[in-house]
């Protein structure tokens, strides 16, 4: 801990929502060239506090103080005008503005009563060249990728002078070479004497880059920045107990081929594939973010549609034109993004596990409530989904939750090859260990798994086989032991790098 004053603090915050307690007298510090990680798991209360930090809700208890004087912070304006900044999720930024509006927005310099474009552009041009990042200022925000967003929101903040920035999740979208860029930049903004609040689920990047930790349980303080070690071992037993084994990985391996695919080609980045899938295997996909991963599990899942190649299911050709026949077929697909993609947010847990198999609760279109309300009990059952699932909205569980009843819904649909795209992104370590006790059930029943994840500590631990891709294609299949994390990081940049000096 910093042994300067504090810049920001909380002390004894509360709020509530109608019986629910959400934070419960919560106090820390926030100190200038301190990175501070906040960790818990979901439900604990990271994201309430954050939001009364951002002026988004109001405290029911306690006191915000700003260079030691109490603080109200009414709206989000109120919080950016005192220097809060929030880097959130979901970015808000406006696509169709350029990099420049988008960093000045609400303040673009006038002259004459007009916006100054030149004095615009300069200034943007400076923020940016104070974070070292590569930005051409008028480019349009929306064609940016995710990484070079993120930096924008970066620039807004210091365009501001803010004298907090506070990241919920800052590397759920990036690769591993953008969370690394993202760091060294954190790192620059620590040593200009920026405070810093790092919220993340990922523990080994909270390990490698705060200098403290607070770690909240149940919308309180479990360990404060001066108790907490700043260790994997020790936070995640002081955020949920003991889990037993982080990776509990079975060998349910077989010899017997469920999924062949030969040369598969799509007009969406996915050129020449060929690998294998044995029931009981989980076949790991790694690779740099745009490798293609994804884009592959599209057209496993038909919907984008092969251009070329061959794809065998169960000893059989198959070739799907649309995602219907690949349901029929047995595959299952849970998707990168569960929330824009996998859920119907305003369905509640049933509708959303029975909705890949409508046929098999009734006949001649008419569904029986009956039969839906058993299955969903069994699987949520099976599945240690909360039982607030049946009758609240998707939307208000967490995201351990949610991602239990995507899987659910496959297994309803009785699915033989499961399609796992970043499936324990943005879930703490408690429902992390469920999911990778769930693909362990998977494989021991017979079923595929094929895993991707941007988590190589993951990809390695759980897969029986990993595949690294690279500009679309399937550059070499691995078993884990023949490689660590370095290992697979240098492998698949060193097919991108040789594929871009190719083209």
């Amino acid at each position: 801990m910093s042994e300067n004053a504090p810049v920001w603090e909380v002390v004894g915050l509360t709020k509530r929502f109608a019986a629910v307690t959400a934070v419960d007298g919560v106090s820390l510090e926030l100190h200038g060239g301190e990175i501070h990680g906040l960790i818990g798991a979901n439900g604990s209360g990271k994201s309430t506090l954050i939001k009364m930090l951002s002026g988004a809700y109001q405290p029911d208890g306690g006191t915000i103080l700003k260079n030691g004087a109490p603080i109200t912070l009414p709206d989000p304006s109120d919080a950016r005008a005192a220097g809060v900044a929030t880097v959130f999720q979901e970015f808000s930024l406006v696509p169709s503005l350029s990099v420049a509006e988008n960093i000045y927005l609400g303040r673009l310099p006038r002259k004459r009563g007009q916006v100054d474009w030149k004095a615009l552009r300069g200034a943007a041009a400076l923020v940016l060249a104070e974070i070292d990042a590569h930005i051409d200022v008028d480019a349009t925000v929306g064609r940016l990728s995710v990484a070079e967003q993120q930096i924008v929101e970066i620039a807004k903040a210091l365009a501001a002078d803010a004298s907090i920035i506070i990241l919920d999740e800052p590397t759920t979208a990036l690769g591993i070479s953008e969370i690394a860029r993202l760091h060294d930049l954190l790192r620059r903004l620590r040593a200009q004497g920026r405070a810093i609040l790092y919220i993340s689920h990922r523990l080994d990047e909270v390990v490698e880059l705060v200098d403290c930790v607070t770690i909240l349980k149940d919308g309180r303080v479990a360990s404060s920045a001066e108790q907490s070690e700043v260790a994997i071992p020790f936070m995640v037993s002081t955020m949920v107990g003991d889990v037993g084994e982080h990776y509990p990985k079975e060998q349910n391996a077989t010899d017997d081929v469920l999924l062949r695919a030969r040369g598969v080609t799509t007009r969406n980045r996915v050129t020449d594939v060929t690998f294998d899938v044995h029931r009981g295997e989980v076949f790991g996909l790694g690779g740099v973010l745009g490798s293609g991963r994804t884009e592959l599990a599209r057209a496993l899942f038909g919907l984008d549609p092969l251009v070329s190649g061959e794809i065998e299911l169960r000893a059989r050709a198959v070739r799907f034109a649309n995602a219907k026949q690949a349901i029929a077929a047995g595959v299952a697909l849970v998707p990168e993004n569960r929330k824009s993609d996998g859920l119907f947010f305003n369905f509640a847990g049933f509708p959303n596990i029975s909705i890949a198999a409508l046929g098999r609760l009734g006949a001649h279109g008419l569904i029986s409530p009956a039969r839906e309300q058993q299955a969903g009990r069994k699987l949520v059952r099976d599945l240690d989904i909360t039982p607030t699932a049946e009758t609240k909205e998707v939307g208000y569980l967490s995201g351990g939750n949610q991602q239990k009843i995507v899987i659910a819904r496959w297994l309803f649909a009785d699915a033989d090859l499961f399609v796992l795209d970043e499936p324990t992104q943005g879930i703490d370590i408690g429902a992390r260990v469920a999911v990778y006790r769930l693909i362990n059930a998977l494989t021991a029943a017979g079923k595929g798994v094929i895993l991707i994840s941007s988590d190589d500590e993951e990809l390695l631990s759980m897969s029986d086989r990993v595949g690294i891709m690279s500009h679309g294609r399937l550059v070499g299949i691995h078993r884990p032991g023949e490689l660590d994390a370095t290992a697979l990081l240098r492998s698949s940049a060193g097919a991108a790098a040789a594929m871009e000096a190719q083209s």
